[in-house]
Parts: C-alpha cells; sequence; structure tokens
C-alpha cells in the first residue's frame, strides 16, 4: 500500500534576499526538482521570503496540498514544512538563545531560530508531529563546549520538544539543518535524550570521517552523508574551510531522524517506522547553469510502516555523561556572559559620565569648533553607550536568564536519573536531592 511508505525531503535552500547568490534561478530549479518528485513530506530552511514558498506551494500542490509557513524574530523563521496528508495544527517554538544582536553579520538573533512544527493526519499511523528545524550557526566543531553554548541549549529544547510529542502518543519525524557532525554533543543530545533515529545511520552504519582515511569528495557523499562544504557544491568550491571539512571532503550537517510512541503497556501492537532508505540528492548543478541548487545538498529518506508484534517497552539510553559535561559547558558560558555583560555595562556607564561632562565643557567652552566637536563626540558616545545598555542589560540577563534555565534542568535530570538508576533513594530523599540543584 502506497500509505505504508513515507517519502521525506529536507533542503537548506539558502533563500536569503539580496544576499544569496543567484536566489531566484536557483529556487526556480527547486521546484522544478520537488513538482517531479513523489514525497510525501518536504522541509525547508532558510525560505525566508514569502514569495519562494507560494513559487514552491504552487509547484507541488497536486501532489502534497497542505502546507505551512512559519514566522518568528524580525525577519521571520526561514522554515516551511509541505505535506500529502491533512495538516490539524502548526505550532512554532522559538529557541532561547539565537546569538548575540550585536552579531549582526550572523543574524541569528534577528532571524529567531525555532523549532517549528505540524501536526499531521496520517491514515495508517494517526497523529504525526513532524518537526523542521535550522540550529545556531557559529561554534563550529572544534574547541571547547562552552564555544557552542548556544547550539547546546538550541538542542536541548529541539529534543524536549520531540521526546515530549512521542511520550503523550505520536509519532515523531523530525528534518532540518542541525549545524553539527553527527558525533558532536549537540547530535547526542537529539538522538539520545528525544529517543532519535537517525535515517542516514539506518541504513549506511559508516565510521567516524576523522578517524577513517581521506576519500574522494564524490565517495563522502555516498558514504558519510556529506551536505555542506563539499568541495562539488559550487558554493563551498574554493572557500575557507575548517580542518574537518577539508580531511572529510565536507560535513553532514542535515538530517531526517524519526521515532515511535512508547510502546503501550498494555501490550497492544502498534505500527512502527524503520527506515528503508536514505540517499543525498542534488548534488550536480542546475541543468544549464553553472551552480548549485543550493550550499547545502538536499536529504532524501523513505520510511516503511511495519506491524510488528507486541514488544516490550526499551527504555532511553542514559543521557547522564552528556548532560553532565553540558553543564559544565553552559556554566563556563555563563561565567563569560556575565563578565561580557558586565564590561558592558562599564562602557555604558563610560559613555554617560562623558556626555554629562561635554554637555558641563560646551556650557564652559562656547567656541563654534569646540561646540561642533562636542557634539560629534556626544553623538558617538550616545550611540555607543545606548548599545552597550541594550546589548550588555537587556540581551545580557536574557543570555544569562536562558542558559540558567536549561542548567538547572540538565541538572535535575542528572539527579533524576542517578536516583532511578540506584533505586535507594525514598521520596523524601529526591525531593531533597532535586531541591538542593
Amino acid at each position: 500500500m502506497a500509505d505504508d511508505f513515507i517519502r521525506i525531503f529536507s533542503l537548506n535552500c539558502w533563500g536569503l534576499k539580496y544576499v544569496s547568490k543567484d536566489r531566484a534561478e536557483r529556487i526556480s530549479a527547486i521546484c522544478d526538482f520537488l513538482a517531479a518528485s513523489q514525497y510525501d513530506i518536504v522541509c525547508l530552511q532558510e525560505l525566508w521570503i514569502y514569495r519562494d514558498y507560494e513559487a514552491v506551494k504552487l509547484a507541488v500542490a497536486r501532489r502534497l496540498g497542505y502546507a505551512k509557513f512559519f514566522y518568528s524574530g524580525a525577519l521571520g523563521a526561514g522554515l516551511a514544512i509541505f505535506s500529502r496528508f491533512p495538516i490539524i495544527a502548526a505550532t512554532i517554538q522559538p529557541y532561547s538563545l539565537n546569538g548575540s544582536p550585536a552579531d549582526v553579520k550572523a543574524g541569528d538573533w534577528f532571524v529567531g531560530k525555532a523549532a517549528a512544527s505540524v501536526l499531521i493526519a496520517h491514515p495508517v499511523l494517526g497523529q504525526v508531529q513532524v518537526f523542521n528545524t535550522h540550529l545556531f550557526a557559529k561554534g563550529g566543531e572544534g574547541g571547547p563546549e562552552y564555544h557552542r553554548a548556544h547550539r547546546l541549549v538550541n538542542a536541548w529544547e529541539f529534543a524536549k520538544l520531540a521526546k515530549q510529542s512521542a511520550e503523550i502518543g505520536r509519532y515523531v519525524i523530525a528534518a532540518g539543518d542541525f549545524n553539527s557532525i553527527p558525533v558532536t554533543l549537540p547530535m547526542t543530545v537529539i538522538r539520545d535524550h528525544a529517543g532519535l533515529n537517525d535515517a542516514w545511520e539506518s541504513v549506511h552504519p559508516s565510521p567516524d570521517p576523522a578517524t577513517s582515511p581521506s576519500i574522494d569528495p564524490k565517495d563522502a557523499i555516498a558514504v558519510y552523508g556529506v551536505t555542506a562544504d563539499s568541495p562539488l557544491n559550487s558554493y563551498s568550491a574554493g572557500k575557507p574551510l575548517d580542518s574537518y571539512a577539508r580531511f572529510a571532503q565536507g560535513k553532514r550537517l542535515d538530517y531526517i531522524l524519526f521515532r515511535d510512541p512508547p510502546h503501550s503497556r498494555s501490550g497492544v501492537a502498534q505500527p512502527t517506522l524503520m527506515c528503508l532508505h536514505a540517499r543525498v540528492v542534488l548534488t550536480d548543478l542546475v541543468p544549464g547553469c553553472g551552480f548549485s541548487y543550493s550550499d547545502h545538498f538536499g536529504l532524501e529518506a523513505t520510511l516503511s510502516i511495519q506491524h510488528p508484534e507486541a514488544k516490550d517497552h526499551t527504555p532511553l539510553a542514559d543521557l547522564a555523561p552528556e548532560a553532565t559535561t553540558m553543564v559544565h559547558a553552559l556554566r563556563t558560558c555563563l561565567r563569560h556572559s556575565a563578565t561580557r555583560a558586565g564590561n558592558e555595562m562599564t562602557i555604558f556607564g563610560s559613555c554617560l559620565a562623558l556626555d554629562i561632562f561635554l554637555i558641563a565643557a560646551a556650557s564652559i567652552w562656547r567656541t563654534i569648533g569646540l561646540t561642533s566637536f562636542f557634539v560629534l563626540l556626544g553623538t558617538i558616545s550616545t550611540w555607543l553607550g545606548t548599545t552597550m545598555l541594550y546589548v550588555g542589560f537587556v540581551y545580557g540577563r536574557w543570555e544569562v536568564n536562558a542558559l540558567q534555565n536549561v542548567i538547572e534542568e540538565l541538572e535535575l535530570y542528572v539527579v533524576s536519573i542517578d536516583a532511578v538508576g540506584s533505586r535507594e533513594l525514598g521520596a523524601v530523599d529526591l525531593y531533597r536531592s532535586v531541591s538542593r540543584v
């Protein structure tokens, strides 16, 4: 039966207005590709412009009759989901940390990175929650974990959403640009805490590229599932890449993940999802053009709906060691954030003092030249002081509070795992342990 298979596609479209090269031509080519495809669910990231979304929606309308474009932040989320199955609900959950407003070049804070989701009505599975996301980019893979603190927060919040959805009896499918290679802590948190299966790993169990012999770029796509920073991508070729990307001929940053709801305690059999096929697509240049479809390759997967006998519930993996590492990284970031915010508030105070001095000086030395100089210097000081007040106090407190929330959640999680694992704490002892965190 056709409904016993779910075909999923995910792509970061790189659709920034005025910034992304060849955007109009590439979006048109993506529309042509999707119009000729047989996907059941399509998740697109960096589809920032509503007109581009409408073009894709029109192109896929014959097969994918249901669609949702998501809004978040000042410039939008860039996320869209298209489905062959009816969408009965939709929501978006912005991540609590998305970089700094002072980091204008990166722009993550302004676009509002988020976890978007739709609830679809599937004829066999019933309710299926489909997530689409794009995690915080800055931080890379090397160096201490606190450099990736915002992405770690994104990963924890995303894992909670996926886990909660499954625990209320829904099947979960998640896709997107996670900006993390498979062996990193954010992906470990997402897979283990949420109990999500990696579609690529399900059918391509492969070694870590960092510990394997170097291979050519084409084989890296087929073996490792490289979706970004590939030498075969026209927008990656020739650009500066980190050591991991150079050695592994790119990175696997895009994923399709899935899981079943927990098995019912009554032992009643329920369908399960199994990945039959996963492949990196759109690796060639756009026909008739000298550029790629995007700065990422696309990813497709086919999930099969199985009808097995009833099974005992398999518990999720113990995430306590990774949670402890995350707490350490986030606490380090918390200290850096508090120090940076303090320095920015010191600059604000200095600018305020300078403005007061300039006002007094202008009333004493009233020559045209000095007055013009005082006005210019006062304007610069006021602008800098206002910026430091916003970044240091408003955003500074925002970041510190968000980090503290996640740190305390993780500490509670570690305490609960230890308590359940030992089976030695009574209810009162467990309460006291949690209260001390």
